[in-house]
C-alpha cells in the first residue's frame, strides 16, 4: 500500500513562500508544512495557517543557517550578533557533539523553538530540521526529547531510496548518498524508541529545489510501498533572501508541480493515497 504526505519546508521564511504554501494547499496537493518559528515571515505564516484548518503544521527546527529564537547574548556560542546560525555543517556538527557548553545552549534554543511554536496555538503535527540537521545524533536526541514534552508525535526520516529516482529519470547514485541513507537508521531508531511515527521513505533530497511537475509525475509511478513524504520548497517569486540562500532553486516550478493535474494523475495511476502524519 502506497501512502504519500505532500509537504513544504521553510514556512515563515518569506511571504512569497507562505503565499505559495497557501495556494498549494488550497488549489493543489499540499497537506503539510513545516514552520520556521523565527523566520522573517513567521507571523504571516501563522496567520495563514489559522485560516487554513486543513493544513497540518509542524516545526522546522533551525540549528544551521537560519534565525534563532533566543538572542545572541543568550546563546553566543551558537549564533552571531545578527542572531543567525552559521552555515558550516561540519564545524557545527563537531561543536554540537564535543562541546558541553555548546550543547547546553543548543538545548535552550531547541526548547525556545518548541515553546514559540506552542505560543502560536497551532497543533504540533510533526518536527524536522532545516537541512536535515536532526540527523546529527545530538540535535535529533534533543529535538525528540524536547518535542515529546510539547506533544510531538511524528518525525521526518530523510531516507531517499535511489531506485524510484533512477526509474523516474536521470539519476546517478553516489557514495555520499549511500552513507546518508545508512546514517538515517540512527534517527529512525531514536524516534521509534521514543514512540514517534516516522515515514518509510522521503523524496526531495537529490532533486531539492528542482521538484518539477514532470519529475514528480514520473516519480509517482515508481513510489515504493509504505509511507513516503515528498517535500517541496515552493514560492510565488524570488526575493533577495531566497536568491541569497537558494540561488539555483526553481521555487515557482515547485509550486507549479504542487498544483499540477499531471502529478495528481500520476499519484492516482500509481495507486498512491494522499495521507498526513496522523492518518
Amino acid at each position: 500500500m502506497k501512502r504519500v504526505i505532500v509537504s513544504a519546508d521553510d514556512f515563515g521564511l518569506s511571504e512569497e513562500v507562505n503565499e505559495a504554501i497557501e495556494i498549494a494547499h488550497r488549489d493543489g496537493l499540499l497537506s503539510t508544512a513545516s514552520l520556521m518559528v523565527a523566520g522573517p515571515a513567521a507571523a504571516d505564516a501563522v496567520a495563514r495557517a489559522r485560516r487554513l484548518p486543513g493544513l497540518h503544521v509542524g516545526l522546522h527546527l533551525v540549528a544551521i543557517e537560519g534565525p534563532s529564537v533566543l538572542p545572541h547574548d543568550a546563546i553566543p556560542l551558537l549564533v552571531g550578533q545578527s542572531g543567525q546560525f552559521p552555515g558550516n555543517q561540519l564545524r557545527l556538527g563537531v561543536n554540537y557533539f564535543f562541546r558541553p557548553a555548546v550543547r547546553r545552549q543548543l538545548a535552550a534554543e531547541i526548547e525556545a523553538q518548541f515553546a514559540a511554536f506552542a505560543r502560536t496555538g497551532l497543533r504540533l503535527d510533526h518536527a524536522n530540521a532545516h537541512k536535515h540537521m536532526h540527523l546529527h545524533p545530538t540535535v535529533g536526541r534533543m529535538m525528540i526529547r524536547t518535542g515529546l514534552r510539547y506533544g510531538l508525535r511524528a518525525v521526518r526520516v530523510p531516507m531517499e531510496p535511489p531506485e524510484p529516482l533512477i526509474g523516474a529519470g536521470t539519476y546517478s547514485d553516489s557514495m555520499g548518498s549511500a552513507v546518508l541513507r545508512r546514517w538515517t537508521g540512527l534517527l529512525r531508531h531514536q524516534a521509534r524508541r521514543a514512540g514517534l511515527r516516522t515515514n518509510d521513505w522521503c523524496f526531495g533530497i537529490a532533486w531539492s529545489g528542482h521538484m518539477t511537475a514532470d519529475r514528480v509525475a514520473a516519480l509517482a509511478a515508481h513510489l515504493p510501498d509504505g509511507l513516503s513524504e515528498i517535500y517541496f520548497h515552493p514560492a510565488t517569486a524570488k526575493n533577495a533572501l531566497l536568491n541569497r540562500l537558494m540561488p539555483t532553486y526553481d521555487h515557482q516550478g515547485e509550486l507549479a508541480a504542487l498544483c499540477s493535474p499531471g502529478v495528481r494523475a500520476g499519484l492516482a495511476h500509481g495507486h498512491a493515497t494522499l495521507a498526513n502524519w496522523s492518518a
